[in-house]
């Protein structure tokens, strides 16, 4: 399912997004047109001028004097201006599928360990205090004070040493400071309080919007993921699936897995496989271990080839290579919500 022009004009105004539209793209291509020559022609009667403006509503690749001659050279510029947005459209889709497709940055590495941050949301932990994001390692390690005594686990922040909070309504105070100073994460979570309407929030899912769309604007993929579910579900909005899927692509290029993974089955029940196993090799070199499974199962069923799934299990181990650690082990070990991967 594809972007539509529409889609693209709305995704814009609230989000910045990287989408094209085409017939954005017409009117840029025939604004620079109008840089390059200064002297037009009219495309039905050949006359030349600086007024030859009257442009065609569908291409905007010609020009008229007036609008009769625009109505008269109709019938014959038909079928070129057919063809010229086709061929513009198909320039616009292999634009976004460039986009699309493309291997995602990876997230920062742990600010403690310096090892690359596990994707799977039990293997990191945000802390409000600071706003860093420690991996779950580091999380589980004990935390010393300045003399090099224990503090023990859970009690200050292993980043800045600021004590845990000891309450929900002290873990809030400092999210809404975050959110103040910008902090993506806080923001975004704060929209998910009042989507759900706990930790005190009443449940606005215009105001989760708001927040959402804010985080997205800062760059924050998790905040086009809950766009997407807000129109996928009809959470304070209209359902609308063009929409759900526009935003879920900027989640993915953004660098969200889920978002990615959920493409892909879209992709897969669609029929489209080529471009269900692209989304899932993708996820699958992010650490999203469903992925993996899911081109397993279509080498199974013989939807894809051996060289593919083999390809798969290289991304995922690779991935797991540059994540894995002892000190990270030892967590997972002792709490299952410490798991890494």
């Amino acid at each position: 399912m594809n972007t539509s022009d529409s889609n693209c004009k709305e995704g814009a105004s609230k989000s910045n997004d990287d989408g094209v539209c085409v017939s954005d793209t017409l009117q840029s291509m025939s604004t620079v047109d109008n840089e390059v020559n200064d002297t037009s022609v009219c495309a039905n009667c050949g006359k030349e001028g600086d007024n030859i403006n009257n442009i065609c509503n569908k291409c905007k690749q010609v020009k008229y004097c007036n609008a009769a001659c625009k109505k008269k050279h109709r019938s014959k510029h038909k079928k070129e201006c057919e063809n010229h947005i086709q061929r513009l459209a198909e320039l616009v889709a292999k634009s976004h599928d460039e986009k699309l497709f493309k291997q995602p940055t990876p997230a920062e590495d742990c600010p403690i360990c310096f090892l690359h941050m596990p994707s799977l949301q039990t293997g990191w932990r945000y802390q409000s205090c600071c706003g860093k994001v420690i991996c779950s390692g580091c999380i589980y390690a004990p935390v010393y004070d300045n003399q090099g005594n224990e503090v023990g686990r859970n009690q200050k922040c292993p980043f800045c040493r600021t004590p845990t909070p000891t309450s929900i309504e002290e873990a809030i105070e400092r999210l809404k400071k975050r959110m103040e100073i910008g902090d993506v994460i806080a923001i975004f979570n704060l929209g998910v309080f009042y989507s759900d309407g706990t930790r005190g929030f009443s449940q606005d899912y215009t105001k989760a919007l708001e927040l959402w769309h804010r985080a997205a604007e800062l760059g924050y993929s998790e905040g086009y993921l809950g766009i997407g579910n807000a129109y996928l579900y009809g959470r304070g909005v209209e359902v609308d699936e063009k929409k759900a899927r526009h935003y879920y692509e900027l989640a993915a290029m953004a660098g969200d897995e889920a978002a990615r993974y959920n493409l892909g089955l879209d992709e897969w029940r669609a029929g489209n496989m080529e471009r269900a196993l692209k989304h899932w090799m993708i996820a699958a070199r992010d650490g999203y271990s469903n992925s993996l499974k899911q081109v397993k199962r279509l080498y199974t069923h013989e939807q894809a080839t051996k060289e593919d799934y083999t390809r798969a299990l290289q991304l995922y181990q690779t991935y797991l290579g540059e994540i894995k650690s002892s000190q990270r082990d030892e967590a997972a070990a002792a709490h299952d919500t410490l798991r890494y991967y």
